[in-house]
């Protein structure tokens, strides 16, 4: 074990400690306080205290997968921003932005059209110091404006492009219970041989959980999972857009329409763990269900586009003709790797089917690239 590990395994024992006085002090916790304490805890969280993305850390991104992907984003904005009016400035942000990769790629695709970065102010919405770190060494050098906030709501006014990969999968989520006939918040407590379990808490509300006649038929022991940390960043672009012009593209892997079932899952080292063991030392991530997002962007005047398949977005953005282009001047090794990479991003039976694309925008804003009209 290197320093650097054995340190981060020390921080998230602590961590452990301290959610168990915390649970003997108030009871069993909410999985949304559970999650959102493994990853955000200031000392020990995993995301402010790991370097979470690659081959030697515990997963890797779709743009770790190939350039491909950030450029063909990067051409996405800049059709979305000559939509626009071709603003100036504009605010070209990520939310979660990794290791910077998608944003060094989409930049590199933008120098080569005329304008857009000349006007982009390029905003990076990171929490972790770690990773900003990492971003400002992948971005040095990028020949524009860079600026790094915590929160979307500290994003400096005017026209807004976002671009949100795998972000909404990894905000806490609530999981409610069916049980004897009503909902019961899922909580985690201590159990009897010291470790974390499940359990079920308190009653809750049923009101705006679910809005269909099938109530009464579900299954003892269905689980529905709710975001509100999803509808607060609705809610905060949608702020944004009854100021200026806005559009945002989330990308990640979840369910078109809303669903029961237990979707909250941990990876370490690139495969499934126990998200129960080693708080903090553990990535924590649950499907994003679409369904609800449409739901609260339209509930505030948004316009929703999709959500498609990752696959079929990339195709219809162009990513055949890049690889083409790139693959013109490349030795085999590299033509290799380019092939396998963007094959990976679109096969229904890797990254193409599972992941898929939404994009949100503006009410007077024209369907943006790739998406013909509204859903």
């Amino acid at each position: 074990m290197t320093p650097a590990q054995n340190s981060h395994s020390i921080e998230s024992t602590l961590l452990s400690v301290r959610l168990k006085e915390r649970i003997v002090r108030g009871g069993p916790m909410s999985v949304e306080c559970y999650m959102d304490a493994c990853l955000s805890d200031a000392t020990a969280g995993y995301y402010p205290s790991k370097q979470p993305i690659g081959a030697g850390g515990d997963f890797i991104t779709a743009p770790e997968v190939s350039q491909v992907f950030g450029e063909l984003l990067g051409l996405w904005s800049y059709a979305v921003w000559q939509s626009m009016g071709s603003p100036d400035p504009v605010i070209f942000a990520e939310l979660g932005p990794g290791r910077g990769t998608l944003m060094a790629d989409a930049l590199r695709a933008l120098h080569r059209l005329p304008g857009f970065v000349e006007c982009a102010d390029v905003v990076l919405v990171e929490t972790s110091p770690l990773l900003r770190g990492v971003q400002q060494e992948t971005l040095a050098g990028c020949g524009t404006r860079l600026s790094w906030h915590e929160r979307i709501e500290a994003l400096p006014p005017g026209p807004l492009i976002v671009i949100a990969n795998e972000f909404i999968d990894a905000l806490p989520i609530r999981q409610i219970v069916w049980r004897g006939g009503q909902w019961r918040e899922r909580c985690v407590r201590i159990g009897a041989k010291g470790g974390f379990e499940f359990c079920d808490g308190p009653a809750v509300a049923s009101d705006g959980l679910r809005r269909d006649a099938q109530l009464q038929q579900l299954p003892e022991g269905s689980i529905l999972e709710i975001r509100p940390a999803a509808n607060e960043t609705v809610a905060a672009l949608a702020g944004r857009a009854s100021q200026a012009p806005l559009a945002a593209l989330i990308i990640d892997y979840g369910h078109e329409a809303t669903e029961c079932g237990d979707t909250l899952q941990a990876v370490s080292r690139h495969k499934f763990a126990d998200p129960l063991r080693d708080p903090g030392a553990v990535d924590l991530t649950a499907h994003v269900d679409f369904g609800a997002l449409k739901d609260a962007a339209e509930a505030k005047g948004l316009r929703v586009y999709g959500p498609k398949p990752q696959g079929a977005l990339l195709l219809e953005l162009g990513l055949e003709a890049r690889l083409e282009k790139l693959c013109e001047d490349a030795t085999d090794d590299q033509r290799d790797t380019l092939v396998s990479g963007t094959t990976r991003l679109v096969d229904p039976e890797a990254m193409g089917l599972l992941f898929k694309a939404m994009a949100i925008a503006s009410p007077d804003l024209p369907p943006p690239p790739a998406f013909g009209q509204s859903a």
